[in-house]
């Protein structure tokens, strides 16, 4: 007896070998001091959780002026650089090494814009950003990035 089909079928059969063969990935998130004095943690964490990121890191830590400026080593000699390491030392941080489908682009997506006035409803700095600087989580933006900063932050952690 043969089975039928239909088209839409089909299509979602192919959309679950398609999903099923693409690679994991590692992106690097940390959670600012900001968010954690708010009790927010728990929230940001869920919002990855809930689609598809699984926790491969989790440390609760002060970063260190050194660390912070390893950190954003890129801003260095833009205005905000010390403001923004400043912050950043300021109290603990929430220092995530999470792993996914696409996980680079699909974090920043949940992370939304930098700028939390820019960035849309629904995301995490969209629903919970102050402002530019405050705006709740760093999210890797590269796999160059991601590498590093998972180096830079859990060097016990094979980055793959």
């Amino acid at each position: 007896m043969r089975r039928s089909v239909s088209s839409s079928q089909r299509v979602n059969e192919r959309e679950v070998r398609r999903a099923g063969s693409m690679a994991k990935e590692r992106t690097f998130l940390m959670i600012k001091p900001g968010s954690i004095e708010r009790g927010l943690v728990g929230e940001i964490i869920g919002r990855f959780e809930k689609r598809g990121f699984r926790i491969l890191g989790l440390r609760l830590d002060e970063l260190s002026r050194e660390v912070a400026e390893a950190q954003y080593q890129e801003h260095r000699g833009k205005e905000f650089y010390e403001s923004l390491v400043s912050y950043m030392t300021s109290g603990p941080t929430v220092l995530l090494v999470m792993e996914g489908e696409d996980a680079i682009n699909r974090a920043r997506e949940i992370a939304g814009l930098t700028n939390p006035k820019e960035a849309k409803p629904g995301s995490v700095r969209g629903d919970y950003g102050l402002d530019i600087q405050r705006n709740v989580l760093h999210a890797a933006d590269s796999t160059a990035s991601a590498k590093r900063e998972i180096t830079l932050h859990f060097k016990d952690l094979l980055v793959t």
